[in-house]
């Protein structure tokens, strides 16, 4: 296709607004739902009319922000074709998010008949005619500085982005051109880059009328899309309706900093009714976390300290797992906690054995998630060994113990955990008490920190339970296997 066949508005020359619904509705590979449509008018009439507005998108996760914005890219690079210009997208990594980017607009040019007349180029840019997408990566550590966008600025994921990277080195790109800008993402906390955005957009709005941000949730997404509501549905009833990712995620509210790990009403979910138990039951599927005593943390560097804050005592939980659903929607098994061992002061070597009896002729444990940390990595070994390859090592990060804590959670908030009933055990008001003064934090990149602050006590019961649960999601009984 030439650059005749495709005439394209010069830089000072903009189509009238009343033009920019046929050109959406003409050139989209894909038809736009009813609320792409309308973030994409007021985007093009921005671009368009050179108003150099600045967007805030909030979009349930899958409701269809990236092919919003593929769409917008393909359609302005048809219009641009003839134009030496650029419109310039960041992503928060490079692999995978920007190089998913990249092929969703090379799959939308190749199905609107562009194949074979667009090009890569370096590895980061797609031109068609004169007119180029350049992808970069809003990375900490990459160098972006020197290109220029000329039609669009766009941010995706926009809540991962560091304010500092794209307030100095991304927005300046569009300086010169008065460049649209367009921000996409979710929620998180009130600290993100997107949410600054979004509040500076929202008072904007309030002084003169236009619009800036853009929100629709997993409900007015799940209107166009049936398959979308069944999905969702079962997420809600997975993780709970105020879990922080469901919260963010779908719900699209941020999250307000830290707090309380479990509050009063997530606490009075995980009592249960049964008793505790000190040997297995025939026909009863049984699994174990291990928290391990850090005997020798002294010799650990401050990274790992940071991550697991230091332990006096090893304990074991053991699960009871029930696979008989309540609902359809829930697939995991309920769990109820049945037994704790709970030593201080004794060396890891002095564990071996004892620990191997009670996980093997005790309980017959099917699953042992073991903290294999630091100083945990050699009784980990040692227990594989012993007991093959039910037991499941678990090395603690940032990103790996954010995981286990939103597990934990789903788990509380959909009523699949439960506690035995009081005893009057050191162990029983132990657990108890760390599951009061445990807290959050939550990080940048979707990410939070659990804990018990050293303070006020230990965690070692809290990581345990967050162990056990990981042993659970490990086990998969004979007859699920291919359901």
């Amino acid at each position: 296709m030439s650059s005749k066949k495709s005439p394209s508005p010069s830089a000072s020359a903009s189509p009238p607004p009343s033009a920019n619904e046929p050109v959406v509705n003409g050139l989209a590979a894909r038809k736009l739902r009813p609320y792409q449509r309308e973030i994409a008018l007021a985007i093009l009439n921005s671009v368009f009319g050179r108003k150099g507005l600045t967007f805030s998108v909030e979009i349930a996760r899958q409701g269809g922000k990236n092919e919003l914005s593929a769409q917008l890219e393909l359609l302005l690079l048809t219009l641009y074709m003839a134009e030496p210009q650029n419109l310039i997208k960041c992503s928060p990594t490079f692999k995978p998010q920007t190089i998913i980017s990249m092929a969703r607009l090379r799959d939308r040019l190749n199905e609107a008949g562009f194949d074979g007349i667009w090009r890569a180029e370096l590895g980061y840019i797609i031109s068609l005619g004169n007119a180029r997408a350049i992808f970069l990566s809003a990375d900490e550590s990459a160098n972006v500085v020197g290109n220029t966008a000329h039609i669009l600025l766009e941010v995706d994921e926009a809540q991962d982005v560091s304010k500092e990277k794209y307030n100095k080195e991304f927005k300046p790109m569009g300086a010169t051109t008065n460049v649209t800008t367009v921000h996409y993402g979710t929620t998180w906390d009130d600290a993100t880059l997107l949410e600054e955005v979004k509040q500076t957009n929202l008072e904007l709005e309030r002084r003169d009328g236009v619009r800036r941000h853009f929100r629709y949730d997993w409900q007015e997404i799940a209107r166009y899309n049936p398959d979308y509501l069944a999905y969702v549905e079962a997420e809600r009833e997975r993780l709970g309706e105020n879990h922080p990712l469901f919260l963010t995620q779908y719900r699209l509210q941020p999250i307000r900093g830290g707090g309380g790990f479990l509050n009063m009403q997530q606490r009075a979910q995980i009592c249960g009714e049964h008793h505790r138990k000190h040997v297995y039951e025939s026909g009863k599927t049984y699994v174990a976390g291990i928290d391990l005593s850090g005997e020798a943390e002294e010799a650990e560097d401050a990274y790992l300290r940071a991550i697991k804050p230091r332990q006096d005592s090893t304990v074991v939980t053991i699960g009871e797992l029930d696979f008989t659903a309540d609902s359809e929607l829930v697939k995991q098994p309920r769990v109820k906690i049945v037994e704790h061992y709970w030593w201080t002061g004794r060396k890891h070597t002095e564990l071996y054995s004892q620990m191997v009896d009670i996980l093997k002729n005790v309980w017959h444990c099917r699953r042992i998630a073991v903290d294999a940390t630091g100083v945990g990595e050699p009784v980990s070994s040692f227990l594989r060994q012993a007991l093959g390859s039910r037991v499941v090592p678990f090395t603690f990060t940032q990103r790996s113990k954010s995981e286990l804590g939103f597990n934990l959670l789903a788990a509380v908030n959909s009523g699949r955990l439960k506690m035995y009933r009081s005893d009057s055990s050191p162990e029983y008001q132990e657990f108890w008490l760390e599951m009061e003064r445990a807290r959050s934090q939550y990080r940048p990149n979707q990410t939070m920190n659990f804990y018990v602050d050293p303070s006020q006590g230990h965690d070692d019961f809290l990581m345990s339970l967050a162990l056990m649960l990981e042993a659970a999601s490990q086990f998969t009984p004979r007859g699920a296997r291919g359901s």
